[in-house]
């Protein structure tokens, strides 16, 4: 059954695990759920061949012999190389408002790979100016939307985005043919957007390029949320998580019968 395989959290470009927390709670309270931030990498090596390791050893840990993997944004990316790499290990393949490998890199994005440091406040800013239309949309009033800012804030301050690795993952990024990877998916996958108006990180149109890169994939919509859907919602999250494994079952089933 799905529902017993574990599910493996892959966080994205801001790297921390905990930031993911409130969806990997919201996951936890149905399936056995492990994570890792994208900074464990040595900052040497092939950052996705580290990648590739650390989520053999949170899969090592469950027990188990496949895993879900449920990866978010630039950690879709992470996901997809390794679905494509070990694809016996790989149960399904679930891309939360991931980049698609065919998305252009902005002027800011090229810059940023050349003065990191420089453009992190440039970034900061953009991304309050961002975020701020959806956590009005998540959420429906301004006691729980203060609350959300300042816990989602505080995660920011607490672990903040380290602008020289980010630059190097996306020339990993850059340097990979991550579009060949897709071809060679077979799990099933699914792909989770916010609304379109709502993600101003990565447009849903990038993230829907999946289904054509992905043979056989599907896509959901998660209501009211743009980027960060999976934190501002995470109950309706975990909720739409679980219907797509479910369909799983459903169709193991019938084919059975």
């Amino acid at each position: 059954m799905a529902r017993d395989v574990p599910i493996i959290v892959i966080p994205g470009m801001q790297g921390h695990r905990e930031w993911m927390q409130p969806a990997i709670a919201a996951l936890e309270r149905t399936s056995t759920v492990r994570s890792f931030s994208l900074n464990v990498e040595d900052g040497v090596g092939d950052p996705f061949d580290q990648w590739n390791t650390q989520i053999d050893r949170a899969l090592e840990s469950t027990g188990a012999s496949k895993a879900i993997l449920v990866a978010v944004s630039f950690g879709g990316l992470v996901g997809v190389h390794y679905a494509a790499t070990h694809a016996d290990r790989v149960a399904a393949l679930i891309l939360v408002s991931a980049p698609s490998p065919r998305l252009p890199l902005t002027t800011a994005e090229q810059r940023l790979l050349e003065h990191p440091f420089l453009l992190l406040p440039l970034f900061a800013a953009r991304g309050l100016q961002r975020l701020l239309p959806e956590v009005w949309a998540a959420r429906p009033t301004w006691g729980s939307r203060l609350a959300f800012l300042c816990q989602y804030g505080w995660q920011v301050v607490r672990r903040p985005l380290a602008p020289h690795r980010s630059a190097r993952w996306i020339r990993a990024w850059q340097s990979r043919d991550l579009v060949a990877d897709c071809a060679r998916i077979s799990t099933p996958t699914h792909i989770i957007t916010g609304e379109d108006t709502l993600d101003r990180v990565v447009p849903t149109s990038s993230t829907r390029d999946y289904l054509t890169l992905i043979a056989g994939s599907t896509a959901a919509t998660l209501p009211r949320t743009g980027h960060i859907g999976l934190v501002s919602r995470p109950t309706a999250f975990a909720d739409v998580v679980r219907s797509f494994i479910d369909d799983l079952d459903t169709a193991r089933s019938r084919r059975s019968a």
